[in-house]
């Protein structure tokens, strides 16, 4: 399209965050009212940047810099050219680079999307012989369009009406899923489910519950599946397959909507990987995902990292994802090994939990299914979103294709 390119440097101030304290895990920095972005956050992040997991206080922020809502984040080590726009001040290490634009100059969010498009090369010019580091210099050297302003504002908005969308539904699964949460632990956990008054509490091996509810070992009454690999040395099992499969690394998911990879048929029948209907609950049971738990919403196999709990009625399906995560830290308790630990498959199986009465969770499925269904969907209009801006991203960025002949609203 002709357009002029600049530096970073040229369209706004480019700084790295600070973080002088050494150590900074300093605990006299931490637990005040100043929000502390770290390289997690805002590769966790889809677009704004809100979301935490420590603040500074007073003495954290006088060895820091507090940053303005509108910078933009941009990671340097750790999680590479990953790009989140702060939504709050706050402070952030030297890890990440701050961009505030120069608003005659450019809008920050066309910034952002095309920092997306080129993170691969960021990554590449990132890697060292010890440690990847993007670092200020290169990330300097790295050429950005510059369209008219509003040329950048009608791009970005365009884009950021996906985004916002996403965001949108974002909240939406989060509440849905609290909401699913509260209701479990108010009748399951406090027992103060409808009629409770009536039910006189008993002992039982895991204390006192209602009368009439049991206590099981999970193999008692629920299936386990423990999954497999197929064979890596036969590209063919892995080459059009149609059977799902996921790794343990999918088990970071809330809800599992999509497939690792497929396998083939073939490489089905002949490794160790069992098939997983759909609503079965699933647990990373070694390395890094140990103790993640999630809910298969498609019918899939997994590899030996990951053990699924099967309830064939589809009675308790939902109750089991919501008793696993809430007893999750006992079964991590149990794991073994010394390098690698890991949950045995005979640990799960033996796991004592406590069963209401099938009448009652048939009555919990009638509030919490629909949170359940609506949840998924959400997550798969999400997906939907973000396939349809990631295909028109670098065509709008790279002018390909012109803003007259999109739609602004997805």
């Amino acid at each position: 399209m002709g357009w002029p390119t600049c530096k970073l440097d040229e369209l706004g101030f480019v700084g790295r965050g600070k973080s002088k304290h050494r150590p900074r895990n300093e605990p006299s920095l931490y637990g005040g009212p100043y929000p502390f972005f770290q390289t997690g956050d805002i590769k966790a992040a889809d677009f704004y940047l809100t979301n935490y997991t420590q603040t500074y206080n007073e003495k954290g922020l006088a060895q820091s810099k507090l940053w303005e809502p509108g910078t933009l984040c941009i990671t340097i080590a750790a999680n590479i050219a990953e790009t989140a726009i702060l939504g709050v001040r706050g402070c952030f290490p030297d890890s990440v680079v701050g961009f505030t634009p120069d608003r005659e100059k450019c809008d920050v969010r066309f910034i952002k999307y095309f920092t997306d498009t080129i993170k691969l090369r960021m990554q590449n010019v990132s890697r060292g012989t010890t440690q990847n580091n993007l670092s200020l210099e290169k990330l300097l050297t790295f050429v950005f369009p510059a369209p008219p302003l509003p040329e950048q504002q009608k791009i970005a908005g365009i884009l950021a009406a996906y985004d916002d969308l996403i965001e949108n539904n974002t909240r939406r699964i989060q509440i849905l899923e609290q909401m699913a949460q509260s209701i479990y632990w108010e009748w399951f956990v406090h027992f103060r489910f409808p009629g409770h008054e009536k039910d006189m509490l008993v002992e039982s091996p895991l204390g006192k519950i209602p009368q009439g509810w049991d206590v099981v070992r999970i193999s008692e009454r629920f299936k386990t599946v423990l999954g497999g690999t197929p064979s890596r040395k036969k590209p063919e099992f892995w080459t059009d397959g149609t059977v799902p499969w996921i790794n343990s690394g999918k088990i970071n998911e809330l809800r599992i909507i999509d497939a690792s990879e497929l396998i083939t048929r073939d490489a089905f029948s002949k490794s160790a990987t069992k098939l997983m209907p759909r609503r079965t609950t699933v647990l990373a049971i070694t390395g890094a995902t140990l103790g993640q738990v999630s809910l298969l919403e498609i019918e899939a196999c997994a590899n030996q990292s990951v053990v699924g709990i099967v309830d064939s009625s589809g009675i308790y399906s939902e109750y089991l994802y919501l008793k696993t995560k809430e007893v999750i830290g006992e079964l991590v308790n149990h794991a073994s090994g010394g390098a690698q630990q890991h949950i045995n498959k005979e640990v799960v199986n033996e796991f004592k939990i406590v069963l209401p009465p099938e009448p009652l969770v048939i009555r919990f499925n009638k509030f919490c299914k629909p949170f359940f269904d609506l949840l998924v969907n959400k997550l798969r209009q999400n997906a939907n979103l973000r396939s349809t801006r990631d295909l028109l991203l670098p065509k709008l960025i790279s002018g390909e294709l012109s803003v007259d002949n999109v739609e602004a609203n997805p």
